[in-house]
């Protein structure tokens, strides 16, 4: 599983929605932020943008490595 996957996943439950919720306020399909949390396709730019306005978060944290302890 790569980052990207894991930050997204963590990203979308820490800000309380479910992959219907995003799918709505990005206005793509449910199909397509599943593809993504499991690494099927990657978002683009522009919906990395957005993704980062909606979750509230910068859009560099999409991409940092996860932190193990």
């Amino acid at each position: 599983m790569s980052t990207l996957q894991i930050t997204l996943a963590a990203a979308r439950v820490n800000a309380g929605m479910t992959q219907s919720d995003v799918a709505q306020k990005l206005h793509i399909s449910k199909t397509t932020v599943v593809n993504w949390e499991k690494g099927k396709v990657s978002p683009s730019f522009a919906d990395i943008q957005a993704i980062s306005a909606l979750y509230n978060i910068p859009m560099d944290n999409i991409f940092l490595p996860i932190q193990s302890t």
